[in-house]
């Protein structure tokens, strides 16, 4: 707690320098706005008395900003800081009340002072001077980094109303990096159904049939070497950035763990998407849950898995009511969607054949999981051994490969029962009698015997 607390007081001395020169920016603005005197934020910010202001874009190591961008971000963020920040400067130059209309602003649903707009930073960074307005709106476009890394944009309006009298929405990542100098986290939820997969597992602990482990090589080979694939004059004008594949196979043959790897090993997130939350009966809920996932993944390179993905990706059937009609239009939108992204996406299903076959055509790699051989069972039975128990001399693992199919999860499962129950009769010895109860247990989940 006392580190915490040092830390967000040593935070906010370079902020409150920030904020004190913001409000020499705006006040700045308005006087010359009042006695007609001209006014440039160019000269403002390489004023040495002014660059205060930026020290804590240095402290927070932002970088890929320009001075200009900076001050977009700080006086977006205001209202996080100092709710009357733009009403308490207004009310001192207007004592006696009137409008400022070429200020902007807006009211949100719940805060109670003013929200800048994109009208507010174009007053304060370019007044009257209508070539620099222009100029702000295009800090806007899809081509400023303020879009390409899912900084902040404009709110969009109603038909007929100026585009900038749309209010700036800063990400909730970047309020966490500049209010606590922390990365964000993606909060699962409606906004953000999907969740952060790891694992500690290492490929080592991994039986995979040899042809499905060559083809997971190439996606490594994908992840090390995609860049230079981008930048080549002939690919990047006729192959999309991304890479999409197709893990199918038995529940438990490696699927999800083998993505959780493949993050584990290049130093990315992976995240699952949960269908329970995008799935919605209601018309077009589907796509809008699935956009906001894609929409914070494409600025992070984030891997992105989608398990049972027959359950979103299926087959599109002929339309005989309107909700065929709705779902194949889902479908379509994937379709879309699912090309655009530029980075890794793993869909993962039981059966290739539950998928539409558009999908099929757009998959880089189609990777089977089969179940495990005798020779793979054997392996997975010794990697899963606990290293805290001794083996009794009556374990036989071949006779168990042999005699039991079972997956790798399904393995791994039975022999962490089966060490249970050695602990709960206080012995440190695994025998092969152990080892039959774990694989009943697991034969029971799918009503088989043993």
């Amino acid at each position: 707690m006392i580190r915490s607390i040092k830390q967000h007081t040593s935070l906010a001395f370079p902020m409150q320098a920030a904020l004190d020169g913001l409000r020499s920016l705006v006040i700045a603005r308005i006087e010359s706005q009042g006695n007609g005197t001209a006014f440039d934020v160019n000269d403002w910010i390489k004023d040495e008395n002014n660059r205060q202001l930026f020290d804590y874009k240095t402290k927070q190591n932002v970088i890929g900003l320009s001075d200009e961008d900076w001050l977009v971000v700080l006086l977006t963020i205001v209202p996080h800081l100092q709710p009357n920040f733009f009403e308490s400067i207004i009310y001192e130059h207007f004592p006696n009340g009137g409008e400022l209309p070429e200020f902007g602003g807006t009211k949100g649903t719940n805060h109670r002072g003013m929200l800048p707009t994109g009208e507010t930073i174009q007053f304060i960074l370019a007044g009257n001077d209508l070539e620099k307005r222009l100029h702000i709106q295009e800090l806007f476009l899809e081509a400023h980094v303020f879009f390409k890394q899912g900084i902040l944009w404009l709110e969009p309006v109603r038909e007929g109303e100026p585009l900038m009298s749309g209010r700036i929405i800063l990400s909730q990542e970047w309020v966490e990096k500049l209010l606590f100098n922390k990365e964000w986290v993606p909060r699962f939820g409606l906004d953000f159904p999907a969740k952060n997969i790891t694992t500690h597992m290492l490929w080592d602990d991994v039986v995979l049939h040899p042809q499905t482990l060559q083809q997971v090589n190439d996606i490594s080979s994908w992840l090390t070497h995609h860049d230079k694939l981008n930048e080549d004059e002939n690919f990047k004008r006729k192959i999309k950035p991304g890479y999409r594949v197709l893990f199918y196979g038995p529940s438990g043959t490696g699927k999800t763990l083998t993505a959780a790897l493949l993050g584990r090993q290049f130093n990315k997130e992976v995240y699952r998407i949960d269908l329970s939350q995008i799935v919605s009966k209601f018309i077009g809920e589907t796509e809008k849950n699935l956009e906001n996932v894609f929409k914070k993944a494409e600025t992070k390179d984030w891997i992105l898995f989608f398990d049972e993905a027959d359950a979103l990706f299926g087959k599109r059937t002929n339309v005989q009511s309107a909700h065929d009609k709705y779902a194949n239009q889902e479908v379509s939108y994937l379709l879309q969607r699912v090309e655009d992204y530029k980075g890794l996406l793993i869909l993962a299903s039981n059966f290739k054949n539950n998928l539409d076959d558009a999908f099929i055509r757009r998959f880089h790699a189609v990777i089977h999981f089969p179940m495990p051989n005798q020779k793979e069972r054997y392996t997975l039975w010794q990697k899963s051994m606990p290293k805290s128990l001794k083996v009794d001399s009556s374990v036989n693992l071949n006779e168990l490969s042999a005699k039991y199919e079972l997956s790798g999860a399904s393995i791994l499962n039975a022999v962490y029962f089966s060490a249970l129950q050695c602990y709960s009769r206080n012995s440190d010895t695994l025998t092969q009698t152990d080892l039959i109860n774990g694989i009943r247990k697991e034969f029971l989940k799918e009503e088989k015997s043993v």
